[in-house]
């Protein structure tokens, strides 16, 4: 395929930045998105011309490094992918593509498509672990977990920090973030502790860290590459109220 690219470009924070167009001839489709990208850079590089920065990893969908705007959508427009996993297959011979980065005021732009995404790492150290001594690896089925609560945590578990949530969100909320973090603890009896504390930590961290507020908009669901469903921001939602009533809650309910 011969693709038309237009790809942001910013050298630094301090930098207006632009939409630069790129001209990319003898795609396979069977390419990734980000192998697109590399086949780019390396012609840049030949040409002695600024390689385009991004952010990527694992490429296999599990750390959440890769981060673009595609095309207007976060990941780009196969639902429940991360860019790193999205193939060339997925557009047509001629396409012009548009590649852009997070946008969000709490994820500054660092260089082209790389942004700061350190105000994640803020709300986890906010309450999004446990502190209490919980011992080795107990037997299996010790401690009973409701089998709908085990699910629950384990759908929250998944998401992997990427930020199309917030990238997506027109109020560039990240609450699908942080309810997720908060949901896979609070469900669980490790979690029970600091349930209170936690839920009221991590909001305020969130907020303080220059998120918007959630409206239920779901456009962060609708781009979540692990499909984790507004019902988390519920959940949050529900412990977050006990927490400031001081009234407790059943875990699951």
């Amino acid at each position: 395929m011969n693709l038309t690219l237009r790809i942001w470009r910013q050298s630094g924070p301090e930098d207006k930045g632009r939409m630069v167009k790129y001209q990319v001839d003898d795609v396979s489709p069977d390419m990734s998105f980000l192998e697109m990208l590399d086949v780019l850079n390396e012609r840049l590089i030949l040409a002695g011309e600024e390689p385009v920065a991004f952010d990527h990893d694992c490429r296999e969908g599990i750390c959440g490094m890769c981060g673009l705007m595609i095309n207007g959508d976060a990941h780009g427009p196969q639902r429940g992918t991360t860019a790193c996993q999205l193939h060339m297959r997925q557009f047509s011979d001629g396409e012009t593509i548009d590649i852009e980065p997070w946008r969000a005021r709490a994820f500054p732009v660092i260089k082209d498509l790389v942004v700061n995404r350190n105000a994640f790492d803020k709300i986890i150290a906010a309450g999004g672990y446990i502190t209490a001594p919980t011992g080795s690896a107990p037997e299996a089925h010790s401690v009973p977990v409701a089998k709908a609560n085990a699910d629950s945590a384990f759908e929250s578990a998944a998401c992997i920090g990427c930020g199309a949530c917030v990238a997506a969100c027109p109020n560039g909320s990240g609450m699908l973030f942080t309810a997720a973090k908060v949901t896979q603890l609070s469900l669980l009896p490790q979690g029970q502790p600091e349930r209170y504390t936690r839920v009221i930590g991590m909001v305020d961290a969130h907020d303080e860290a220059g998120f918007g507020g959630c409206t239920n908009a779901g456009e962060c669901t609708a781009v979540c590459p692990k499909g984790i469903p507004l019902t988390t921001i519920g959940r949050l939602n529900r412990d977050y109220l006990a927490a400031t009533t001081k009234q407790g809650d059943t875990p699951g309910t």
